[in-house]
């Protein structure tokens, strides 16, 4: 199997989530089963959230152009990254190796395509939406983006799930958000922050969801093994 690198800690907690993920997408009987990983978990990055919200941050790109360059170091044959924000340094990870990046973004984008998705409620980081991570890859498949006037609430529920706060918690203020995106007309429910990934079991069942960190699960483990 193929060795994938990751660029995580942002946050750690959702770089956790992601591995045990893909140690439970693979039927293993033992340890030599599983998808080879290195993962860079490097909660200094700076923030996406000062550098693209507030503009008062570093820029992250060079930190994460360099974290690719490690990781291609000790052995990586591609690269994945779980942070749909940060995606919009992607450029600049594929400029530092010759990797395979699995775009998370990009596979998202096809995977709700492909599951019918048309109009498509955004659970996610202002700082998304602010730099337009997910506005290409959307209009290259047809899906149109439903986004809530005021996401305030939603940035204050990712910095709570950093800080710890319990998922019993979290969990009705995710259900009012994405209620609120039903009503204005979300035919799918996009998780499209990995820190909402951890109280995804709060989502109403009466529309479709997906979750880009299970996107990129899958695609790892493709990846990998093939």
């Amino acid at each position: 199997m193929r060795t994938v690198g990751i660029l995580g800690g942002m946050g750690p907690e959702a770089t956790i989530l992601l591995m045990q993920k893909v140690m439970a997408a693979v039927p293993a009987r033992d340890d030599a089963d599983h998808v080879p990983l290195i993962v860079h978990q490097n909660s200094q990055v700076p923030s996406r959230i000062a550098a693209l919200i507030e503009g008062t941050g570093p820029d992250p790109g060079p930190v994460l152009a360099g974290m690719a360059r490690d990781l291609a170091a000790a052995g990586a044959d591609a690269l994945a990254m779980p942070c749909n924000t940060a995606h919009h340094y992607a450029p600049a990870i594929r400029a530092a190796t010759d990797l395979t990046f699995l775009d998370m973004v990009d596979l998202t984008a096809a995977a709700l395509s492909a599951a019918g998705a048309r109009r498509v409620g955004l659970l996610a980081s202002p700082a998304t939406r602010l730099a337009r991570v997910f506005d290409a890859p959307f209009g290259a498949h047809g899906l149109e983006p439903v986004i809530l006037p005021d996401d305030a609430a939603l940035l204050e529920l990712i910095r709570a799930v950093k800080s710890g706060e319990p998922s019993t918690r979290l969990a009705p203020r995710l259900a009012v958000e994405a209620d609120a995106l039903i009503e204005a007309g979300a035919d799918h429910l996009l998780v499209a922050c990995t820190e909402l990934s951890l109280v995804r079991n709060a989502l109403p069942e009466r529309v479709p969801s997906t979750d880009s960190l299970d996107v990129l699960t899958e695609a790892i483990v493709s990846f990998s093994r093939g």
